[in-house]
């Protein structure tokens, strides 16, 4: 089974929450204006919403009530990773994403900017609306370090960094947003925030498979290549030359395989539940691609 087909077997757990947080998010966007329209067309395109998933499935397996308040969360994280990939195709001039149009070939790469920073303006509504100081922390924080890997990676570009390097990368650009999905909701139970961790993990692993399938991908047509942009990531640490990625696949691999095994090592305390079986069905799909 294709990874797309067996993703869509384990978001379906959880359908009736994305199919909240869609609402959620429409109704954020409802003016009539041609950006509006334009924006809640391309929040609203079909896209994998791993990161709710993850997390509507956590609390369930944790047996959490899933609130309009945990909806609202994780409309929040979802605007967010949408507002940065509206600024990062900006920045590579990206024209296709999840095969539409990007922003900024619909419109221009002003509107495209501006239409990123109204999106995260609306996240900073939605947090006034949860009345917590916390979760201002936690979505301020995630935010820092997502721009702080951006930064960090163009400042690096053509240049061989070290692995720590990199997995400080991962995190910033992807492993914390993961993270700050789960710690706000636990912060909303009065729980660990700490419980989180698996979280972190899990967004690092789903990088380094990103940059994996960035080289081993048969049709290499990605929006951007990142070896040509200059991006080096874990195939090229390996191999010591950007000129060889593939000499870096196998070790990428085993770090990817790595983990993946931590995260779910960090699930073991959890009680068996399909809700459980279905985060590690997740994990296995990242794996075995």
């Amino acid at each position: 089974m294709s990874f797309e087909k067996s993703y869509r077997k384990i978001a379906s757990e959880v359908d009736e929450e994305l199919h909240k947080l869609n609402k959620e998010i429409e109704i954020s966007f409802s003016e009539k204006t041609i950006l509006h329209t334009g924006i809640k067309e391309f929040l609203l395109a079909p896209s994998k919403r791993i990161r709710p998933v993850l997390a509507f499935l956590y609390l369930k397996a944790c047996n959490i009530n899933i609130t309009d308040a945990h909806i609202k969360i994780q409309s929040i994280v979802e605007l967010i990773h949408n507002a940065s990939l509206i600024h990062d195709d900006v920045i590579d001039n990206g024209k296709l994403r999840r095969a539409k149009k990007t922003m900024n070939a619909v419109f221009n790469n002003r509107l495209a900017v501006i239409s990123g920073d109204y999106i995260l303006s609306v996240t900073l509504q939605k947090l006034t609306e949860l009345n917590s100081i916390e979760l201002v922390k936690i979505f301020s924080t995630v935010i820092d370090n997502m721009c702080s890997g951006e930064i960090d990676q163009h400042f690096s570009r053509f240049h061989i960094t070290g692995l720590e390097q990199y997995i400080e990368k991962s995190y910033k650009k992807t492993g914390a947003l993961f993270e700050a999905s789960i710690k706000a909701a636990l912060r909303l139970e009065n729980l660990p925030p700490d419980n989180a961790e698996f979280a972190k993990l899990f967004g690092i692993a789903f990088q380094i498979r990103d940059d994996l399938l960035n080289v081993t991908r048969q049709d290499n047509s990605k929006e951007n290549n990142d070896v040509a942009e200059g991006i080096y990531n874990a195939p090229v640490i390996f191999s010591g030359n950007a000129e060889h990625p593939e000499a870096g696949i196998e070790k990428t691999k085993s770090l990817l395989n790595n983990y993946i095994d931590r995260t779910k090592q960090k699930l073991l305390k959890l009680d068996n539940n399909r809700y459980k079986s279905a985060i590690i069905e997740l994990l296995d799909i990242l794996k075995n691609e």
